[in-house]
């Protein structure tokens, strides 16, 4: 059986999906170019059907961390990955809670039998990415999505027992039955918490994974885009998902114009 085929993804009664595209878009093509018009079109698509698809955009979700609570400043921020690494970055701006921020790269990775594994994105593993944290009074760990809960805990489990009681964690959102495992660990705080069970009742994806090759990774396989898993994109968007595809194949051209994986911020 293809690797494709063990995933499967049944079609959830609410589908966030967050839009870390529109800004991309507008500061590399810009608002007059065909590319910024195609990701309107392709908002407007998704989100046919309102009580289903919702589109989060970034401030819903700050707004409700920023509010959570009045940290002193933290002696060191991990941001889990790119995507932790920014949100970091902007909790700071707007709050001074994170002066000094470490990122750590590792991703979620399909093991080719339904599951997942953690893995490194820079061949230097997890342990070793990790910088001295012996002398932090005080450690923050932050990511942007908390799912399945894989990768947050796979970071909080590899940091020795005296510091993880030392952490917070922060997301900008996630399901929030997964939050009890992380909670368990630490506590953590987060922007959205979307309630139901995980895939059938409620799911989340980057508007980036839909059309940028850097939604789905593999071992010893190329990134692939969601618009490139037909089956996924049937369930998300049943009835005019081939509409949705077409789409993303327009908008990935210009993105990605010579097929291979654009770096995401």
């Amino acid at each position: 059986m293809r690797d494709a085929e063990t995933y499967a993804a049944p079609t959830p009664k609410i589908l966030y999906i967050h839009d870390d595209l529109s800004d991309y878009v507008s500061r590399g093509h810009g608002q007059a170019s065909p590319a910024w018009h195609l990701s309107r079109e392709l908002f407007a698509l998704v989100c046919r059907d309102p009580r289903r698809v919702v589109l989060l955009t970034l401030e819903p979700q700050m707004a409700p961390l920023v509010a959570h609570g009045k940290y002193a400043p933290f002696a060191l921020a991990i941001g889990i990955g790119r995507a932790g690494e920014r949100v970091a970055q902007q909790l700071h701006a707007r709050t001074g809670w994170f002066p000094k921020i470490s990122r750590v790269d590792i991703t979620r990775e399909e093991d080719g039998h339904g599951g997942y594994n953690v893995v490194t994105t820079t061949g230097i593993s997890l342990a070793q990415q990790l910088p001295p944290l012996d002398t932090a009074s005080a450690l923050a760990v932050v990511d942007d999505t908390v799912f399945s809960g894989l990768t947050m805990r796979t970071v909080l489990l590899a940091l020795p027992a005296q510091v993880r009681a030392r952490t917070q964690a922060f997301c900008l959102r996630g399901v929030a039955a997964s939050l009890a495992g992380i909670a368990a660990l630490c506590p953590v705080a987060i922007g959205f918490a979307a309630p139901g069970r995980l895939l059938d009742e409620v799911s989340f994806l980057n508007a980036s994974g839909l059309v940028m090759r850097v939604g789905i990774r593999h071992p010893e396989q190329p990134p692939q885009a969601f618009f490139e898993r037909p089956r996924w994109m049937h369930a998300w968007f049943p009835g005019y998902a081939d509409e949705v595809i077409a789409l993303c194949q327009r908008l990935n051209a210009i993105l990605e114009p010579d097929g291979r994986p654009a770096q995401f911020p």
